[in-house]
């Protein structure tokens, strides 16, 4: 018989203090924060379920396409572990605070198949003033006209960062569907040359205060000229002037990335670690 797990499933009841909780660590938990204040806290709405441990939720994460940990200790993990293995996994990836994923990865293990890819330290990075170098001109918000242009560029990008087809599975139904949303709330950003791509980026979640920059990708013939680092800023000035803190994380490995986007002003805040599947 099943012994009954620590961490229960909340719903709008517990709305309040999961706001509460989400913003004691506004960059960390952007992600999960985006979707909350925009529909609350109902799996059926939310594309997943929260998991809370604790009257005053000490312990916090959130089960759906990935699995996120947002708050806790050993002893939260451990009842998120206890509730992960209770069910078929379902996410692509477990992704957050290094110091929550890489425990509930060891937890998981040895039960869940294995991992195709852990990054264990990935820097969390933030900002919320005006880029330190002069941001590119020409980078914009993407039209929704030019999905057709943009979309192979994402494409390319998820190949290069992931490792795996977007479109494997539904012929890029969903990858494109998501890009077209980005596109559509204004938060997909490109710099064009004669109809190409040359740089993109997405604000890949915005919550009321941080908005997180994905998917920065340059054309392999313009890489090494500044314009990943330019683009960027672009992007980040966008988020200040809109009163949000711009983050994102970057693989620690990835030397050149960090140090363009500490010229640009962003501020290692914690680390992240991603076990993908």
């Amino acid at each position: 018989m099943l012994r009954t797990a620590g961490a229960r499933l909340l719903d709008d009841r517990d709305r309040s203090k999961v706001r509460s909780a989400l913003d004691a660590d506004p960059v960390a938990t952007c992600m999960v924060a985006s979707r909350v204040e925009t529909v609350g806290v109902e799996p059926w709405r939310l594309g997943g379920e929260l998991w809370g441990v604790g009257g005053r939720l000490d312990g916090l994460c959130f089960s759906g396409a990935n699995l996120v940990p947002l708050r806790g200790d050993r002893t939260e993990v451990r009842h998120f572990a206890e509730r992960a293995r209770r069910q078929r996994r379902n996410c692509s990836s477990l992704v957050g605070r290094r110091e929550l994923v890489l425990p509930l990865w060891d937890e998981l293990s040895d039960h869940w198949d294995a991992a195709r890819e852990v990054r264990p330290d990935q820097p969390l990075m933030a900002t919320a003033v005006a880029p330190s170098v002069v941001p590119d001109p020409a980078v914009r918000q993407a039209r929704p006209d030019e999905l057709e242009r943009y979309l192979p560029a994402a494409i390319a990008m998820f190949l290069e960062e992931v490792g795996v087809d977007p479109r494997l599975g539904d012929g890029g139904a969903g990858y494109r569907a998501r890009v077209a949303e980005l596109i559509g709330a204004g938060r997909a950003f490109v710099r064009f040359e004669q109809g190409e791509v040359v740089f993109k980026a997405e604000i890949g979640a915005l919550s009321s205060r941080v908005g997180q920059i994905q998917g920065v990708w340059v054309h392999p013939d313009w890489r090494g000229r500044g314009l990943g680092q330019a683009g960027t800023a672009a992007v980040v000035g966008h988020l200040v002037r809109a009163r949000r803190v711009a983050s994102l994380y970057v693989n620690a490995f990835n030397t050149p990335a960090r140090r363009a986007y500490e010229r640009i002003g962003f501020e290692q805040v914690g680390s992240f670690a991603t076990v993908l599947f």
